[in-house]
């Protein structure tokens, strides 16, 4: 019986259904990734083997302890760009460089543990614009020297960029034409001959053999082979922190990298990852790949897609993508020395040209406006300040954003000039009132963005003759502190000013609150009502000083707070 349930578990855990188009999937998604993996590689500063590395140890362990069955996962733009910078600031020392990959796959494992994926995925739609397009033009910046034959000096998108005028004017030819051919491969490469030769792989070879007759242009020079050394993380009292924050945005960028791409993949297989799983298995393999020299990844976009339209579903096929680059590595990875970075520059211009969102920019202007400035200043962040920055920045505005704006819908719902009255006896028991009671009707959950001015549209409100205010909670689930206050400082400043508090439709959730905070002293204990129609009565009725005619049940004294 234990060695069914054994077996039962395996067959669970590799899916052998779909074989056949997890083959031929994972070695096309293979075929895809060599030329990046290369090319993202060399511009991180570690060298192409790095890259090739990460497609690997990523690219395996992602996929088989990940929760996206049909993703492929290595080195990306968005991580590459992060990695590069770590790995200038921190000098290129490999244990501190590495140290941060694999404290950032420690960092992924724990927020699959802790289930924080659902969290990562509510990062508004432009600031994930902004950042991937600013991600996409950072690399661009970084390869348009490399596409004239020098090598910027520095790190960073700033001596990048001042880089770019020198280079033009003093250009290597040989490395220029290699380069502009390149480009001229990828973009103009037909889509159907893309299903059997990818647009870069074509580059590569190509550039890389007129390379071998076309003399003068920079290559890649020796490449390390064998299996990669094991590095052990070094960490002091002074770096320690430095390491820390490169971890932590080299783990929040792949979380949210990778899961987009979940998202990608369950659009066009109609199915549902597990989003903390996925975190996990990003979390292993990048942890791995930090332990011996390689650079760090998350789910690839284009390599999913390929592998999903050639046939690839399950984990299989993202095993054996890695499994793939592997047979490479061991086999070829000396003919990679002959590559020219201007082959490598163009594959990754036309990276950056696809991580940039010109989709959403050319229809920008028909959108909110608030969107559109939210992504700008979050693209112009990533480019010129961090990603951190630029994401903390993007996320805390567009929060702030959507707080006011659900404040504005409370208030406008709170302060109509006609309270919304649901039967004709409450319009005559308003009209017979003539401005001695005035209703208020919350038009849904309290919060602190609505708390600030709710006394104030109370006071507008309120007539110099009102004796009486009603205030109907019964479509409020639920309220925060700050609108606790407001209520309290309502009931207060009426109670002061001589006129009635009377309260209806309070859920037990809200008296709770405002009892546990003694937010409801000033609300009268005999003035609380199950129905706002009985308050009415009883409100309309005292400023009459007579008792209230055909009441349904007495005041709910026993439900004050």
């Amino acid at each position: 019986m234990a060695m069914n349930n054994a077996s039962d578990k395996r067959a669970s855990f590799f899916d052998l259904s779909n074989l056949r188009g997890d083959i031929f999937g994972g070695l096309t998604a293979g075929v895809v990734a060599l030329p990046l993996a290369l090319a993202f590689g060399e511009a991180s500063g570690a060298g192409p083997i790095a890259g090739l590395w990460g497609a690997i140890f990523v690219g395996f362990f992602a996929a088989l302890f990940g929760g996206t069955g049909s993703q492929v996962s290595g080195p990306t733009g968005p991580m590459v760009v992060v990695f590069a910078g770590v790995y200038a600031s921190l000098g290129g020392s490999p244990a501190l460089v590495f140290g941060a990959v694999v404290l950032a796959g420690i960092l992924q494992i724990l927020f699959g543990v802790f289930k924080l994926g659902q969290y990562i995925r509510l990062v508004p739609y432009p600031v994930i614009s902004g950042f991937m397009s600013g991600i996409g033009c950072i690399i661009i910046a970084l390869q348009l020297s490399r596409l004239f034959g020098h090598e910027p000096e520095g790190g960073g998108t700033i001596p990048a960029l001042k880089a770019i005028p020198e280079a033009v004017m003093d250009p290597n030819f040989a490395a220029l034409a290699i380069g502009a051919l390149t480009l001229a491969i990828i973009f103009a490469w037909p889509k159907s001959w893309g299903k059997y030769v990818p647009g870069a792989l074509a580059a590569l070879i190509i550039g890389t053999l007129i390379s071998l007759v076309v003399k003068g242009a920079p290559i890649l020079g020796d490449i390390p082979t064998g299996f990669p050394s094991f590095i052990m993380p070094a960490f002091s009292q002074e770096t320690f922190l430095i390491v820390l924050e490169a971890a932590f945005i080299l783990a929040v960028l792949g979380a949210i990298d990778s899961l987009l791409t979940s998202l990608v993949a369950d659009n066009m297989t109609r199915t549902r990852h597990n989003s903390d799983r996925e975190l996990i298995g990003q979390g292993v393999g990048n942890t791995i790949a930090g332990f011996f020299g390689a650079i760090p990844g998350a789910g690839a976009t284009m390599r999913t897609v390929v592998n999903i339209r050639t046939g690839g579903q399950t984990k299989i096929s993202g095993m054996l993508h890695a499994l793939l680059l592997l047979a490479v590595v061991i086999s070829l990875a000396p003919l990679a020395s002959q590559i020219p970075h201007a082959v490598l520059a163009g594959i990754l211009v036309k990276v950056g040209y696809d991580i940039v969102d010109f989709a959403y920019l050319k229809r920008a202007h028909k959108g909110p406006r608030w969107d559109l400035a939210l992504m700008a200043l979050v693209l112009g962040l990533t480019v010129f300040v961090d990603l951190i920055t630029a994401v903390a920045a993007g996320v805390v505005l567009a929060a702030l954003a959507f707080v006011k704006k659900m404040a504005d819908d409370q208030l406008a719902s709170f302060g109509e000039a006609r309270p919304r009255v649901t039967s004709p006896e409450e319009r005559e028991l308003l009209a017979e009132s003539k401005g001695r009671v005035t209703m208020f009707d919350f038009g849904g959950p309290l919060s602190f963005g609505a708390a600030a001015d709710l006394g104030h549209r109370v006071r507008e409100r309120v007539k110099n003759n009102a004796s009486a205010i009603i205030l109907d909670f019964s479509r409020v689930p639920f309220i925060d502190v700050s609108a606790a206050r407001a209520v309290e400082t309502i009931a207060c400043d009426a109670r002061q000013a001589g006129k009635t508090v009377y309260v209806t439709g309070m859920s037990d959730k809200v008296r709770d609150v405002l009892s546990g905070l003694n937010a409801d002293h000033c609300l009268p204990a005999g003035a609380q009502y199950e129905n706002r129609i009985d308050a009415l009565r009883h409100a309309v009725a005292a400023t009459k000083k007579e008792p209230p005619a055909n009441v349904r049940g007495e005041p709910a004294t026993s439900q004050a707070g």
